[in-house]
C-alpha cells in the first residue's frame, strides 16, 4: 500500500490559495470570497451537461421499462441523494421504491456523523444486493473514490445494471468502471477538503437536473406544471387547483369539478378540461400514451376527427 502522503489528492482536497488568509478576514470579505467561489459551481456543471444527458437517458429507459434507479453515497453526498429521491414522490407523484437512495451507515447517518461507514466496502456490496439487471445505479462521491460507493457500483455492474458516477474529481480512480461519469470540476474548497461546500452544491445541482429531466421526459409534467404532484395538504390542494387553471384556462369551480370527477388525478382533469371529454376517456388516453398529456390530447383529437 502506498503511504498516505503519496496518494494523489483529488482537486476537492487541495488547498485553495485564494482562501489561505480566511481566518484573518473580516466577515464581509469572508462572505464575498465564499460567494465568489460558489459562483463557479454552475459553470462547472454546465461543462458536464453531455454526460448528464447520457445519465438521464439511461434513467428514462430504465424507469419506463419498470426498473429502478438507485443512489449510493456517504456523508454529505449520501444526504443529498436521500433528499433528491424523497422529494420525487410528492413533486412528481412517483411511486415509492422507484428511485431509492442508500446512504452509508443507514438512516442514522442522515442526522449524525458516520464517517467510518464510507470505508465499509462490505456494506456497499450488501446495499446493492437488491439491484437487478436493467436498473440504473448512481454513485455519488465528491472525491470519486469512496470505498462504499465503489463497492456498490461494482456489485451493481456484476448484476447487469447500468452505472453512473457523480463526482467532483475528473480523475476519479473508479470512473473507468462505470458507463457514465458526471464530474463537474469545482476545484479546491474555500475550507480545504470541506466538500459539503462547492462539491456538495454541484452534486445538488446535478441530481436536481438529473431527476427533474428524467421525470419530465417520462411525462410527469404538462408544460412546466407539476400535474402529477401529490396534493396532501391544504396548501398543495390549492396549488393543484391553480395548476389546473393555469393549464386549461378554466375557472376554479370548473377545475374543482373536473378534479372531483377524475378522483383527484390532476392530469386526468387537465385532459378532461382541454379535450372536453369525460374523465374515463381522458384516463384511457393517458394510459395508452404512458401518461404524456400532449400525446393523450393528440390521440383524443385523432379519435374525434
Amino acid at each position: 500500500m502506498r503511504p498516505v502522503d503519496e496518494v494523489p489528492l483529488s482537486r476537492t482536497e487541495q488547498r485553495n490559495p485564494r482562501s489561505a488568509a480566511i481566518d484573518r478576514m473580516p466577515t464581509m470579505e469572508l462572505l464575498h470570497l465564499i460567494n465568489a467561489e460558489d459562483r463557479q459551481v454552475p459553470i462547472a456543471v454546465a461543462g458536464v451537461l453531455p454526460e448528464l444527458a447520457a445519465a438521464v437517458d439511461l434513467a428514462v429507459a430504465a424507469l419506463a421499462a419498470g426498473h429502478r434507479v438507485h443512489y449510493f453515497g456517504a456523508g454529505t453526498s449520501g444526504r443529498i441523494a436521500v433528499l433528491d429521491a424523497a422529494e420525487l414522490i410528492p413533486t412528481f407523484g412517483l411511486e415509492p421504491g422507484r428511485v431509492v437512495a442508500h446512504i452509508a451507515g443507514g438512516p442514522r447517518a442522515l442526522t449524525l456523523p458516520a464517517e467510518a461507514a464510507e470505508d465499509d466496502e462490505t456494506a456497499g456490496t450488501a446495499a446493492a444486493g437488491d439491484v437487478v439487471a436493467g436498473d440504473v445505479v448512481v454513485g455519488v462521491t465528491a472525491s470519486g473514490r469512496t470505498p462504499y460507493v465503489k463497492a456498490a457500483l461494482g456489485e451493481a455492474r456484476s448484476r447487469g445494471a447500468r452505472t453512473v458516477l457523480v463526482s467532483a474529481n475528473p480523475a476519479s480512480p473508479i470512473a473507468a468502471g462505470v458507463d457514465v461519469h458526471v464530474a463537474p470540476d469545482t476545484g479546491p474548497e474555500v475550507l480545504t477538503g470541506s466538500t459539503r461546500m462547492k462539491a456538495g452544491t454541484a452534486q445538488k445541482l446535478v441530481l436536481n437536473a438529473f431527476s427533474t429531466a428524467t421525470m419530465v421526459r417520462l411525462g410527469r409534467t404538462y408544460s412546466n406544471l407539476m400535474t402529477d404532484m401529490l396534493a396532501s395538504n391544504a396548501k398543495l390542494r390549492d396549488r393543484q387547483l391553480r395548476i389546473l387553471a393555469e393549464a386549461t384556462g378554466a375557472d376554479r369551480d370548473s377545475c374543482r369539478e373536473a378534479l372531483l370527477a377524475s378522483g383527484g388525478d390532476a392530469k386526468v382533469a387537465v385532459v378532461t378540461l382541454i379535450a372536453g371529454t369525460t374523465a374515463e376517456l381522458a384516463g384511457r388516453a393517458l394510459a395508452e400514451t404512458e401518461g404524456h398529456v400532449h400525446r393523450a390530447l393528440r390521440l383524443l383529437d385523432h379519435v374525434a376527427g
